[in-house]
């Protein structure tokens, strides 16, 4: 009734699958970086967009435009 096990992986194999997944995960973060810098040059500008502008109130106010100081 012994059941068959497999030996822990050493550490050189998770090492390298845990630099794998970092290598992956940065060409990933850095195509999405390039692809939001080029969306953001071509279609957003032309369009009169702007990313993290300030303007996040209704009706394009600011949240401090329009409120009263009573």
């Amino acid at each position: 009734m012994s059941k068959d096990r497999r030996p822990p992986p050493s550490s050189d194999s998770r090492q390298a699958r845990l630099t794998a997944a970092l290598r992956a995960n940065l060409a990933r973060r850095k195509a999405q970086a390039r692809s939001r810098a080029e969306g953001e040059t071509e279609g957003d500008k032309a369009a009169g967009l702007m990313t993290g502008s300030k303007n996040n109130g209704p009706a394009g106010k600011t949240p401090d435009e329009g409120a009263s100081e009573d």
